[in-house]
């Protein structure tokens, strides 16, 4: 599957088909077929997209694994992501006291 390791991986409903986030973020497909009951072919893992998931094998701490993402029976992510905000400025007023009224 995967030469570069990778987390979190999960299976296509069907079975053919490997999820998992790589190490630089990315959701990465490696399609598997069968030759008998004992033997999985991987084939080589595809870049899918970019995600902004957590990466690293221990992200969460302890021994619980958060589920980041879930795949669903027709083949579409639901990514849970944090959504960035952009930070409110901040307005200084200097020497405030020379232009108080009299």
């Amino acid at each position: 599957m995967s030469t570069a390791g990778g987390t979190q991986p999960r299976w296509r409903a069907d079975g053919g088909e490997l999820y998992y986030i790589a190490p630089d973020g990315r959701m990465m497909a490696s399609a598997v077929s069968t030759r008998d009951v004992q033997m999985l072919e991987p084939a080589a893992p595809v870049a899918l997209f970019a995600t902004r998931l957590a990466v690293g094998g221990n992200v969460f701490g302890g021994s619980q694994a958060k589920q980041q993402y879930a795949v669903s029976r027709d083949g579409r992510f639901l990514l849970n992501t944090s959504v960035e905000t952009a930070t409110p400025p901040i307005t200084i007023v200097m020497n405030w006291m020379s232009h108080r009224p009299k």
